[in-house]
């Protein structure tokens, strides 16, 4: 009776840690995205440029505070592993990755205090899993498998 009881405690506890250790990934959908909506998609959400029409025609865009859309899982991993791999680190870092200690560009409006900002750039840090400055020809295999990017 007791091994019984003894093997069901253990099971209830493995399946407590399955179940925490399943929530606790990072996700765009319920980590990023929020963050995003309320920082970011005044200029990069849905009624923002695609990136080749951003391209095309950067000084108008920007001239409206308008930047590439980023509005979706998809166009979001472009800016960090895809054609623009790294651009999405480069434009948030807080200058802890860069020679010469300066934020990237978009530092800024990760929040409206430091504290804010420090918050939210490790939900990006910790879903990205590599952060990396580096962009689409320098990265290695390596630095490839370490991005995590869960949806």
């Amino acid at each position: 009776m007791k091994r019984a009881l003894l093997g069901m405690c253990i099971l209830a506890l493995a399946g407590t840690v399955v179940y925490a250790g399943s929530h606790s990934k990072t996700s765009y959908q319920d980590d990023v995205r929020p963050i995003m909506e309320n920082q970011c998609f005044m200029c990069h959400g849905d009624n923002a440029p695609s990136l080749e029409e951003f391209d095309a025609d950067k000084e108008t865009y920007e001239a409206r505070s308008q930047g590439p859309r980023m509005s979706t899982y998809a166009e979001t991993v472009e800016f960090v592993k895809g054609e623009e791999t790294g651009a999405l680190m480069r434009r948030l870092d807080d200058g802890s990755n860069t020679a010469d200690g300066n934020p990237g560009n978009m530092y800024d409006y990760l929040g409206r205090t430091d504290e804010e900002r420090e918050k939210n750039l490790a939900v990006f840090k910790k879903w990205v899993g590599h952060w990396t400055l580096k962009r689409a020809d320098d990265l290695t295999e390596k630095d490839k498998e370490k991005f995590k990017l869960a949806e």
